[in-house]
């Protein structure tokens, strides 16, 4: 079991990024459609974008700090200790050709699900958690085969 681990390591703790950053934004987007729809506006296509762009207002900045502390050793030179500049820029990119095509991919799911779902009368909170949890699997499917098979973000 810790072989397989050592092997998928990066991949596990990538992935766990994703989901803690997930969870983080899955609570607040349902929070904040809930309140924006009783508060503000009663429209089924305002209250999906609300909570995407909720969802993203969370999700990014905590992915990316999750994603360094995991990865910060990656980026420093073993010999020297100074940062290697490279492979930071390289695996920006890769993360950001990854996240791209992705989250394209995420936000169609989800405000095409979030919509349908307040369309049947499904209460706003509801229809974006359910929402959420669809594009969310998408997602993760999506995320993963980019970053193994396309940009081999932790490939060296």
């Amino acid at each position: 079991m810790q072989n397989l681990y050592r092997k998928y390591r990066e991949y596990i703790l990538f992935n766990k990024s994703i989901f803690i950053a997930g969870i983080c934004a899955f609570l607040a987007a349902a929070y904040v459609t809930q309140a924006s729809y009783l508060t503000y506006n009663k429209s089924n296509i305002t209250n999906s974008i609300v909570g995407l762009t909720t969802e993203y207002g969370v999700y990014l900045p905590i992915f990316a700090l999750l994603f360094y502390l995991d990865n910060r050793y990656r980026y420093v030179d073993p010999l020297t200790g100074t940062r290697n500049h490279k492979v930071i820029i390289l695996d920006i990119k890769k993360l950001i050709a990854s996240f791209s095509v992705s989250e394209i991919v995420y936000s169609v799911t989800k405000i095409s699900s979030n919509y349908q779902l307040l369309q049947l009368g499904i209460q706003p909170y509801q229809a974006s958690m359910v929402s959420s949890l669809i594009a969310s699997l998408v997602f993760y499917v999506v995320i993963n085969v980019i970053v193994i098979k396309v940009v081999k973000l932790f490939n060296r």
